[in-house]
Order: structure tokens, then C-alpha cells, then sequence
């Protein structure tokens, strides 16, 4: 008898037109979760928690639509068909958590602007509910059934129904459920950031938002190797490119920083 991880389907409950999506409730389990985590830290670096509850709106407003924006650009003929109101339909699935980022950069830029905030300070705590966020809702994809890797018959496969199976590959049923590895790397990164925040007080701001950057692309661009829905440009996988940007950025920033740091020391 096969064993793995089999998804129980997209919905919680439906009545008549309306639907709660896993995938749904995942995004926002995820982003009150990681809300309370970075308000949990602020005080460490002072400043006040409710300061990030208002970072937290403006970074949720700018972070959404730029995620399916981005997942929409790079999937068009995906939607070419489909009805019109099909592109906002992120409860369904198809959100992109580089085009959330980017969205939330420039959102969290334009709130310290605003409100004459250090956004170093600001993404240095935002960084680690990011990351917790994102292992949370990583697992809207496996209510989804997508996000998965190449066909395998580990012991943690996961099934896929057939009509979530891409072409040519209806005979396999069971893949690599690359969601949770993604979940899993996350929760790892998320330790490593709170281990070098406490550990580490006088890093200099933005230290924690680049060793987010290199740690978690590092992760994301080897899982992305194994997935078989990765948003393409040409032959060119769009995460692993935007991965080894985020390792170079992160690893460049440390070292700037460091250094910065160091001259300034220096007797």
C-alpha cells in the first residue's frame, strides 16, 4: 500500500458561493504570526511594538498585489484564457514571495520615509516574521497540490491528483512535496536569524536583513532546482536567478557593513 502526504483538497468549508481556502488562511496565519513575532522584537532594538503593527499594513498593501503581479507577468499565457477577474483570484493560489518582497521593500521604504523611521532598523525586524511567515504559508501550496518537485517514491512523497500533474507526466503519482523542505529551511533560517539578533546586539542595522537574504536564497535556490512549476524566463528559472542575486546582495551587504563597522571601531 502506497504512503505519503495526500492534500485534503483546496477548501475548509464551502456554502453556496462562498469558500475558506487553506490557502488563504495560511497567508494570514502566516502574516499574524510573524506580526507577533517582530513585535515581540522590537523592543530589543528600540523600538515600540505598535510601530511594526503600522509597518505591517503598509507592508501586507504593498506585498500582495506585487506577489501576484509578478506571478501573473511570468505566467500570462496561463491566464490569457480565462476570465478577466481570474488575475486577482490569489485565493485560488499563484502568488510569488520575490514580487511580495519587492513589493514590501518599497512599502516599508516609503513608511520609514514617511514617518522618519531607520528602514534598516525596520527590515532588520521584519526580517525574521518574514521568514516565519513564509514556512507557515508554504503549506497553502500543499492544500493546493502545487509547489512540488520531480516524481519519487521516498517515504515523504507527496500525491498529486492528476489534473494538478503536469503534461506527459499523468502516470506518476507521488513527488518530492517540495513545499515542506522550502517550510522546513525557513524555520531553519528563521533560528539562525534569532540566534545571531540575540546573540549579536551590536551588529550594524541591516545585518539581520542580509543574512536573511543569503540564508534563505541559498535554500531557495537549491529547492527550486527540484521543482517542475517554476516561473521561467526562457530556459532560465525566475527564483534561481533572483536567488543568486539575493546571495550576492546579502553576502556584499554583510561585508559592507562589517567593514563599515570595523573602520568606524578602529582606534
Amino acid at each position: 500500500m502506497e504512503t505519503g502526504f495526500t492534500s485534503p483538497g483546496p477548501l475548509i468549508v464551502q456554502i453556496g458561493g462562498f469558500a475558506v481556502r487553506w490557502y488563504s488562511l495560511l497567508i494570514l496565519a502566516g502574516i499574524i504570526a510573524g506580526t507577533l513575532l517582530s513585535q515581540k522584537l522590537a523592543p530589543e532594538r528600540k523600538v515600540a511594538p505598535e510601530v511594526l503593527s503600522d509597518l505591517v499594513v503598509w507592508l501586507v498593501v504593498g506585498a500582495i498585489p506585487m506577489a501576484r503581479l509578478y506571478y501573473v507577468l511570468f505566467e500570462w499565457q496561463r491566464f490569457a484564457g480565462e476570465p478577466w477577474w481570474k488575475v486577482f483570484a490569489i485565493w485560488e493560489g499563484g502568488i510569488a514571495i520575490h514580487g511580495a518582497i519587492l513589493g514590501g521593500l518599497l512599502a516599508g521604504w516609503l513608511f520609514c520615509r514617511r514617518n522618519g523611521y531607520s528602514l534598516l532598523t525596520m527590515i532588520d525586524l521584519a526580517a525574521p516574521g518574514l521568514i516565519l511567515g513564509q514556512a507557515i504559508g508554504r503549506w497553502g501550496n500543499f492544500f493546493n497540490s502545487e509547489a512540488y518537485g520531480a516524481p519519487t517514491n521516498l517515504p515523504w512523497k507527496l500525491f498529486i491528483p492528476e489534473a494538478n500533474r503536469p503534461p506527459g507526466m499523468a502516470a506518476f503519482a507521488y513527488y518530492h512535496p517540495t513545499f515542506l523542505y522550502e517550510s522546513l529551511w525557513n524555520l531553519g533560517v528563521l533560528a539562525l536569524l534569532l540566534f545571531v539578533f540575540f546573540r549579536f546586539k551590536n551588529l550594524r542595522p541591516g545585518s539581520i536583513a542580509c543574512l536573511y537574504a543569503l540564508a534563505y536564497s541559498v535554500g531557495r535556490f537549491w529547492i527550486e532546482g527540484l521543482r517542475l512549476d517554476s516561473l521561467m524566463v526562457g530556459p532560465l528559472r525566475t527564483a534561481q536567478l533572483v536567488s543568486l542575486a539575493g546571495i550576492v546582495l546579502g553576502a556584499v551587504g554583510l561585508w559592507w557593513l562589517n567593514r563599515r563597522s570595523a573602520r568606524q571601531e578602529a582606534p
